[in-house]
């Protein structure tokens, strides 16, 4: 895994390097706070009883929470976050926050693709809560100059 503190060189990486690791702890109050930054108000992220009764198993967190954090370690092996030129993601599964335990979700980013024209590298991001994947196709592209 590259080191954090020195920006990643385009020449030094390769197809399958897994570039960044992370784990995020989550909680209802870090629900309560997102909802607050955001302006998300929406019960499903905070009221059990509201979740349940339109069917969902839990609250669950924010779509946006959950990907903003999810590119949050490419950004910082990047070393700038001007170099993520491009991300996306198609959200598989919801976020479920338990009220006692929280949630833990884990990041895995490895080099999906290297673009020598452009330097560039796709970035691919495994984003699981337990052994579930909670956001597919997450791709993140790095431009490295």
């Amino acid at each position: 895994m590259a080191d954090v503190t020195t920006p990643p060189v385009f020449d030094e990486l390769a197809v399958g390097e897994i570039v960044a690791e992370r784990s995020f702890e989550l909680t209802r109050d870090s629900l309560v706070r997102y909802a607050g930054a955001s302006g998300d108000f929406n019960p499903i992220h905070y009221r059990d009883d509201v979740a349940a009764s339109v069917g969902l198993p839990g609250v669950l967190a924010h779509g946006m929470l959950t990907m903003g954090f999810a590119v949050q370690p490419v950004v910082d092996w990047a070393g700038d976050p001007g170099r993520v030129v491009d991300y996306q993601v198609r959200f598989t599964r919801p976020v479920v926050v338990d009220p006692s335990f929280g949630a833990t979700v884990t990041v895995s980013a490895k080099v999906g693709q290297l673009d020598a024209e452009a330097r560039a590298a796709r970035v691919d991001l495994t984003v699981k809560l337990g052994d579930d994947t909670v956001l597919g196709k997450a791709q993140v592209r790095v431009v490295l100059g």
